[in-house]
């Protein structure tokens, strides 16, 4: 590959042990050189959004991880979790024991609506809720307050879709998922009856799937609901329907217009797909009373139109507001952030700065592109980053250290840090304590409790 002297193995970290950071472990061991690859994630145990971000109600989105299963058992591959990159060891100690270094700890904050009253109690991000109810370990202790008979969930994609589904659905749905057991005692005792999912585009802009959205028709007791004056197709949506290639576009619209325009009063439940409808302002003294909405009206040419607010105001009481808007990578010091798009600057995954790029530093997934796509779509994203690192390989500075270099240092500041063979053995735990409640698993969510596994 080049004409200098080479130590083989290259030795590659990679920084979180989501889909993004196991597709690209996967490739790069699938690759010709030899490679070692070292898998750092801050949590004692992996899988980053599979974990924590999927819905427990769709439990088989999670068996992609017996795809990560195989890749953890490749030759070269090893987990280091409970290792917090940034705080228990720094990018620049990285640089010095591998060859390159790969980020992929997706991303961590969400984005920002901007309004008045966004930081009332009782109003959170889908970030927040979302790992509130699978039981992350930074999350567990969130107060939610689900004593309000109504919820607003802001945002036109699954995520808003899947908070909807966890809101409205009974304990006796959840209790067969491997939803956290202190989130299925909160929502056992919930009030909210009523959710509205808000957008302030029109329907055929929205972006949910087919198939989440067509279980709205099947959620027990509760009718799925639109308004009848937002749900009017302006011409340019017409065009846009019409010459869209994507055919989910009309079978959304279709299963849309199947909703009910009146609830119905054989159900106590009702979920409301409100289009739009822009979020102005939160009301309330010290949390969340009402939300406030502005009509909107799209202006512009098909596929390029844009919300104008009319002025026309609109108010939901409700105690509850969930902001499903999106997500932004957060800032790690001494590397590069776009400002504007919430990622890590780079040219097709490796990191740059000032229009040059930065050797050995890569991106993949989040990080890299923004929060978009499925989890099918970070595979071919770090397949497309560890190209470019491969083809930098020769140039790339050879290590001062060697690969034990940085467990050497952890253990001897005093940091427990984890294995994949730790982690199958919560795994087998969190399962096997599922299977005597009828639950795929029951999620161990504190951290002191997963070290405990191990040591017993």
């Amino acid at each position: 590959m080049t004409d200098k002297p080479i130590n083989l193995p290259f030795r590659i970290a990679i920084v979180g042990s989501g889909p993004s950071g196991f597709y690209a472990a996967e490739a790069l061991l699938r690759s010709e050189p030899p490679i070692e690859v070292d898998v750092f994630e801050k949590l004692p145990v992996p899988y980053g959004l599979v974990r924590y971000g999927v819905a427990p109600d769709h439990h088989k989105l999670k068996q992609v991880t017996r795809v990560f299963e195989r890749i953890a058992q490749m030759e070269g591959f090893r987990l280091i979790g409970n290792v917090c990159v940034g705080e228990d060891v720094t990018v620049d100690a990285l640089r010095q024991c591998y060859h390159a270094v790969i980020f992929a700890n997706g991303a961590e904050r969400e984005k920002d609506l901007g309004i008045d009253g966004e930081c009332l109690d009782g109003s959170f991000s889908a970030r927040e809720f979302v790992a509130w109810y699978n039981g992350h370990p930074h999350y567990r202790d969130l107060d939610i307050d689900f004593s309000h008979e109504t919820a607003a969930v802001i945002g036109q994609g699954n995520v808003a879709l899947d908070v909807a589904r966890i809101l409205l659905k009974s304990e006796a749905e959840l209790s067969s998922t491997d939803i956290a057991d202190y989130a299925l005692e909160a929502l056992s005792q919930s009030k909210v009856k009523k959710v509205h999912i808000i957008g302030r585009r029109g329907p055929v802009q929205a972006k949910f799937t087919d198939k989440e959205l067509r279980e709205f028709k099947t959620l027990p007791g509760c009718d799925p609901l639109v308004r009848e004056e937002e749900f009017v197709l302006n011409a340019a949506s017409h065009k846009e329907l019409e010459d869209s290639t994507d055919a989910k576009l009309s079978t959304n619209l279709e299963i849309m217009q199947g909703f009910e325009f009146q609830p119905s009063s054989d159900h106590q439940k009702q979920c409301w797909f409100r289009f739009l409808q822009s979020p102005s302002r939160l009301m309330g003294e010290n949390r969340v009373e009402a939300l406030q909405l502005e009509r909107c009206a799209l202006v512009g040419e098909p596929l390029h139109q844009i919300p104008v607010p009319t002025g026309q105001l609109s108010r939901i009481d409700c105690g509850l507001v969930i902001r499903c808007i999106g997500y932004r990578a957060k800032r790690i010091p001494g590397l590069p952030y776009d400002t504007d798009k919430g990622v890590l600057r780079n040219n097709q995954g490796r990191l740059t700065k000032a229009g040059e790029s930065l050797p050995g530093l890569y991106a993949v997934g989040w990080i890299k592109r923004g929060s978009s796509g499925t989890i099918g779509t970070n595979r071919g994203d770090s397949v497309d980053t560890v190209k470019q690192l491969l083809s930098d390989l020769p140039q790339l500075p050879e290590p001062q250290h060697s690969r034990s270099h940085i467990l050497d240092s952890l253990t001897r500041s005093g940091l427990r840090h984890t294995s994949f063979g730790d982690w199958q053995k919560i795994d087998i735990e969190e399962v096997r304590q599922g299977q005597s409640l009828g639950k795929p698993r029951q999620k161990i969510t504190t951290l002191p409790e997963m070290i405990s596994v191990l040591d017993s």
